[in-house]
């Protein structure tokens, strides 16, 4: 059994971890071996995220006070939690690809904002496209009517110019 003092580390780690991030999802881990847990943790931290196993008695007292209280209906049966600390698009992602190719665990809910997602709506999470994604595509729709303003000015200058020297070679002709 958990002694007091290593409940207390838990709670504290999972405090942590709800301060810092911005979201955090809920998934069932039943089925999955330990390398199969690890594989998802690495996978999980490349994004710049967290997957913690905990017992659900523990993550209710972390969550109290903190914008993931909402998750609290959910924590039942053996459960993990997935922080996404950078974007919150990532961690749905990696869980949503790692299910998909283990035919293992499940999704159960996600918190962002103090607003409770369930499955679905994290699954639509996770087909939005990352922040950097985001961050090109404005970029280009940004980029594109100066490209176009560029490329006809630069159009009508080379135009000038063929039309220069051509008229050049007629006079030296």
């Amino acid at each position: 059994m958990s002694t007091k003092a290593f409940k207390q580390e838990k709670i504290e780690a999972m405090k942590e971890n709800f301060a810092k991030a911005k979201v955090a999802v809920v998934t069932e881990y039943r089925g999955l071996t330990v390398e199969e847990i690890t594989k998802l943790r690495r996978a999980l931290q490349k994004e710049n995220s967290d997957y913690m196993v905990t017992k659900n008695t523990l993550a209710k007292v972390a969550t109290q006070g903190t914008q993931y209280e909402v998750l609290a209906e959910v924590l039942k049966g053996p459960v993990a939690i997935a922080f996404g600390f950078a974007d919150e698009v990532a961690p749905a992602k990696v869980l949503k690809k790692f299910i998909k190719e283990t035919k293992k665990g499940q999704v159960i809910a996600a918190a962002m904002d103090g607003k409770l997602l369930n499955a679905k709506e994290t699954e639509v999470l996770a087909d939005l496209p990352s922040k950097e994604e985001l961050y090109a595509k404005m970029l280009g729709c940004i980029n594109s009517p100066a490209t176009g303003i560029a490329g006809a000015v630069n159009a009508v200058m080379s135009g000038l110019v063929r039309a220069m020297d051509q008229v050049a070679k007629q006079k030296s002709a």
